[in-house]
């Protein structure tokens, strides 16, 4: 992706629009001791010509009317999403990805190696789990409905690296890959220190490491990794957002 000198804002307070996380969105629906509002934003790089939003995974496809119900409240319509970025390629976390990029005409971004993952619809495209658990995770998703509807398969638009940044599109943030949980795993981390982890962390009962892995070594070593960077809140794929230093 193309980058481009931008003149940051010096405080959070300097910082106009907003960018979303679907999963959160879907997950605070869930909460009855949570309202919508509560869904999780932080905010973009102003643009003289225009301003915008992206958006952090885009939930399951059956919470569809929810995440537009979110993003619409927000002030996110068409013509000002900017961009969809996948952490991976997991169903409940690409699920609405191929309808909001036709609504909006929005571009796609998500590492490589999950691209077909949302390309086949198959979760297990990339993961090299043993017989055992591929057929039986399989066989669930099967009879869950879970896989990625033939409708909701899409080929991305854009592929990044670790280490690139999204000043391109307003938003000053680092994309980091976070291998382990699939292939393709990412996070973002912004300038503040604010990091979108995707499946790499969870928040389902306590801040932990996510309890599905696909490579053992590579996500051991994605947690070494997430340990010498500079992190703050951690927003996690699964559950509420928590202080680094909460981790287990």
């Amino acid at each position: 992706m193309h980058t481009a000198a931008t003149n940051y804002p010096n405080s959070r307070e300097e910082w106009q629009r907003g960018f979303i996380t679907a999963k959160n969105i879907q997950d605070t629906e869930k909460n009855a001791t949570h309202k919508s509002h509560n869904f999780w934003r932080r905010k973009l790089l102003p643009n003289k010509t225009d301003t915008g939003f992206i958006l952090i995974d885009t939930g399951y496809s059956k919470n569809r009317a929810e995440i537009e119900r979110e993003l619409e409240n927000a002030g996110c319509k068409t013509g000002t999403l900017n961009l969809l970025i996948l952490t991976h390629g997991d169903f409940d976390h690409c699920g609405n990805c191929a309808y909001l990029s036709g609504k909006c005409g929005t571009k796609v971004a998500m590492h490589s190696g999950d691209r077909g993952m949302v390309e086949q619809g198959d979760m297990f495209y990339n993961r090299n789990m043993n017989f055992a658990v591929t057929g039986l995770g399989k066989l669930f998703l099967f009879f869950s409905r879970g896989n990625l509807k033939e409708e909701d398969r899409f080929a991305p638009d854009l592929f990044v690296k670790d280490g690139e940044d999204l000043v391109g599109f307003r938003f000053d943030a680092q994309v980091l890959h976070f291998p382990g949980h699939s292939e393709g795993s990412i996070g973002i981390l912004t300038r503040t220190g604010d990091l979108f982890c995707g499946d790499l962390l969870e928040n389902t009962k306590q801040p932990a490491k996510n309890s599905i892995v696909a490579d053992k070594k590579a996500f051991a070593d994605s947690i070494k990794k997430l340990k010498q960077l500079k992190i703050g809140t951690v927003y996690p794929g699964h559950g509420n957002p928590f202080h680094i230093t909460q981790l287990t």
